[in-house]
């Protein structure tokens, strides 16, 4: 089955494999349908984890292989590192002062971005919405990378890449849920609610491996890019979030287990 896989268009593996993260986000979200509490301490834990899977991501399967292909180039190695590394901040920043949204646990007169008059529901998917995007890129231009041959841009790389991120989907989904259902949301809208956080995932995906199909000298900056733009959300959401509640051994303790998790993936398959 991996090898039929590995015959599909980059575009197409790209897609695959981000309908597959985002079937995780829904798994996760389903976990609704069988209770409405759950532990804030374990919940916390779960934000740390899906913190530790994305920052070793953004090293081992992005950020390291961007390096390698520019010193292969004849390019020194931290020029697209460090230009792709902060536009993926830059971007996320500005979206993040555009797009109206609120974090988990958040009053609603805590929205960022442009002041709006939508429902809290609607603000708290836009955040995990605005999360999931740069974890689409990552995918489709981790696939994308493999269309050119290089050593530093493997297939199962790019398959372990899309593993962690579906890993630690399957806690998100389970994040945003959870609090829909406690606040008296309809199971069914609950779990709705989730899955559609991560639909952008796809559509980021595809853009990501089409933009990096387009051009090979773009490859280690687009890398780089995504690289960025999740570990600004790590920084900015995930981190703050897990320990908000004064509890910071368990989102600790998660962020390692995550992070070991996706360096054995990446190290162990890429």
């Amino acid at each position: 089955m991996i090898e039929n896989f590995k015959e599909f268009h980059p575009v197409l593996q790209a897609l695959i494999a981000t309908i597959f993260t985002w079937g995780l986000t829904a798994l996760g979200s389903a976990l609704v349908f069988l209770k409405r509490e759950f532990s804030r301490r374990a919940m916390d834990g779960m934000l740390g984890f899906a913190a530790g899977v994305m920052i070793a991501a953004s090293y081992w399967s992005l950020l390291a292989p961007a390096i390698e292909m520019s010193e292969a180039g004849g390019t020194p190695g931290w020029i697209p590192a460090a230009v792709g590394f902060l536009m993926g901040g830059l971007f996320l920043w500005i979206a993040d002062k555009i797009l109206p949204h609120v974090h988990l646990g958040l009053p609603v007169e805590k929205a960022e971005g442009i002041k709006t008059s939508w429902h809290r529901t609607t603000l708290l998917i836009l955040a995990i919405t605005l999360h999931n995007i740069p974890e689409g890129l990552a995918v489709g231009v981790a696939f994308g990378a493999v269309a050119f041959h290089l050593p530093s841009a493997t297939f199962p790389g790019a398959i372990a890449l899309a593993i962690g991120i579906g890993i630690q989907n399957f806690p998100e989904g389970f994040a945003i849920s959870m609090p829909l259902r406690r606040e008296g949301v309809s199971r069914f809208k609950s779990f709705w609610y989730g899955q559609l956080s991560a639909v952008v995932e796809p559509i980021a995906g595809v853009i990501g491996a089409t933009i990096v199909l387009s051009s090979q000298a773009v490859l280690p900056y687009a890398l780089a890019f995504a690289a960025g733009a999740m570990i600004f959300v790590v920084v900015e959401e995930l981190i703050p979030e897990s320990q908000r509640h004064g509890d910071t051994d368990s989102p600790t303790i998660g962020a390692m287990l995550g992070f070991t998790l996706m360096m054995v993936l990446d190290v162990a398959f890429g």
